[in-house]
């Protein structure tokens, strides 16, 4: 049945309901409209990955570019004091939301372990519930892709699932990893074209850390990119897992991925040498699989560093010369700049105390110190191993020219004991101190333009910047923030009751921008007061 605006009206005369009854009960017929228009019509344009247009998120960084930078400006440092809660949605669930929601077609979807919902935009009426439960590890998940009609999924026991959008019915369940060995998945996968390119997660010792392409249609894999060498080689390492979602560049068509740490994850004795791919950024062709250029930011890490962080692409001016640039805030304590064509480095420079290697070598890579190695009396090592930053997502402003990052300088002791044996985690590290800061890094120079206190430990947070000139992320008291990006004051805060442990989205839809933020279990939609009422004509 086609509901006519008419219907209502008329019900609403006959039934005599005052002037501001009737407001409500039409605004609630005509959501009922926007719900089941958004419902029937969730298929992703493929041009809109290339270039998303502002009603939408169809990406988990927004777009292919990592900048989690938004073109949007209704929300102004002069305005953004007004700003409200317009809804929120609880998933009931303990697990908390580490999801980076997508936006299509009016329609939200967001993860925990486990979990898919389907959230409309405007209202945070849940349309759709999907769960699975798994076995594997439940360390967290951050969220779905998307391709034409399809959302894909992937689960702590890493099968990779495609579900319709429309109802969340399953399409097809395909296992990509063996969770019996010790491998796990918590992330969102990339769509590329015809390629849905997902990752693994594991720090079990003889795992492969590895990149599988999957057709979007049939689940069928495509290729896989191993990140560490087969098992058996001679002194080799294992690891380098992929856990976090790339980005892409349509014109070189490559996509870049961060690897994580090798194993035995605190001794290095028996992995002699640098151990490529592993804490590395790798350019690859979708289309092959095959590797076209690496850099290693940790060479030979005994310190537990992934460089999974977003590998952010900039096209601008660096030096006087225009280039295709990569960045990455990386948890090993340094802020690399890359030529994204070559691989090659522009720039190198540790954004907090960093003090576990013995300079940078010719090639922009930090030189590990011996010393800094865990031992038996231990070692005093900056950062700890939760890193300088981690999986939270960063941004870039390109007016201010400013990356800006959730930092968590701090101090621990790392242990080789023998206990521990030499395999599996090798040792132990003990934090001592360590605090967390949103900080402005100047891309032209690694220099720290301006540094916000969030809190003791770290505040878990993403980062986003609009046009506006607005930087918005959390703090480790579990308020959401809203940051002026010129010089990192505070511009507008409200608290959620939970820490924030995702990173924010935003939207525009009937003229409203919305921003979303979540914490605990709770996801929430900002936005300022509407200025109208609907009129009954």
């Amino acid at each position: 049945m086609r509901l006519h605006r008419s219907h209502f009206e008329g019900f609403i005369h006959s039934m005599k309901i005052r002037r501001d009854s009737a407001i409500l009960v039409l605004g609630a017929a005509l959501l009922l409209v926007a719900c089941s228009t958004s419902m029937s019509a969730q298929n992703l344009d493929p041009a809109n990955l290339l270039k998303p247009p502002a009603d939408s998120w169809p990406i988990y960084h927004g777009d292919y570019s990592g900048r989690r930078h938004s073109s949007l400006s209704q929300i102004t440092p002069q305005n953004v004091a007004n700003l409200g809660l317009a809804w929120a949605f609880q998933t009931r669930q303990e697990a908390q939301i580490k999801s980076s929601p997508l936006l299509v077609d009016g329609v939200l979807f967001f993860t925990v372990p486990d979990n898919i919902w389907a959230v409309d935009a405007r209202s945070g009426h849940e349309i759709w519930h999907y769960r699975r439960p798994s076995e594997g590890e439940h360390i967290g998940h951050r969220g779905v892709a998307m391709y034409k009609g399809w959302l894909y999924f992937t689960t702590p026991d890493c099968h990779l699932i495609s579900l319709n959008a429309k109802d969340g019915t399953v399409r097809w369940d395909k296992v990509y990893a063996d969770a019996n060995q010790g491998y796990w998945s918590t992330m969102a996968p990339l769509v590329v074209g015809k390629h849905v390119i997902a990752g693994v997660s594991g720090d079990f010792d003889n795992l492969v850390g590895y990149l599988r392409s999957f057709d979007p249609e049939t689940g069928a894999v495509q290729w896989q990119w191993n990140s560490s060498p087969p098992l058996g080689t001679p002194n080799a390492t294992t690891g380098g897992m992929t856990w976090m979602t790339g980005t892409y560049d349509p014109e070189l068509n490559l996509v870049y991925w961060g690897t994580g740490n090798p194993t035995p994850v605190l001794n290095g004795t028996t992995r002699p040498g640098d151990n490529p791919y592993t804490c590395s950024i790798v350019a690859i062709n979708p289309d092959t699989g095959a590797l076209v250029w690496g850099f290693q930011v940790s060479p030979h890490d005994t310190h537990d560093w992934d460089a999974v962080e977003t590998p952010v692409l900039v096209d601008g001016d660096f030096h006087g010369q225009q280039r295709k640039m990569l960045m990455q805030s990386s948890r090993n304590g340094f802020f690399f700049v890359l030529d994204r064509v070559t691989g090659k480095s522009l720039l190198t420079a540790p954004f907090g105390p960093v003090n576990w290697n013995l300079g940078i070598d010719n090639q922009g890579r930090p030189i590990p110190d011996p010393n800094k190695e865990p031992a038996p009396d231990g070692r005093l090592i900056a950062p700890d191993e939760g890193g300088m930053t981690n999986y939270r997502s960063p941004s870039f402003d390109p007016k201010t020219g400013l990356f800006i990052v959730d930092a968590h300088p701090s101090y621990s002791i790392y242990f080789a004991k023998p206990a521990d044996g030499t395999y599996g985690w090798a040792g132990a590290d003990y934090g001592l101190w360590g605090k967390g800061v949103i900080e402005a890094i100047d891309y032209q120079t690694g220099k720290i333009r301006w540094s916000h206190y969030v809190g003791p430990g770290g505040s878990g947070a993403g980062v986003m910047t609009t046009a506006s000139g607005l930087t918005f992320t959390g703090d480790a008291f579990g308020n959401v923030l809203a940051l002026d990006t010129s010089n990192g004051q505070t511009l507008w805060h409200a608290g959620t009751g939970d820490p924030i442990q995702s990173s924010p989205i935003t939207y525009q839809l009937d003229g409203r921008q919305y921003v979303i933020t979540s914490s605990g279990g709770v996801l929430f939609a900002w936005a300022l007061p509407q200025t109208s009422t609907p009129k009954i004509r």
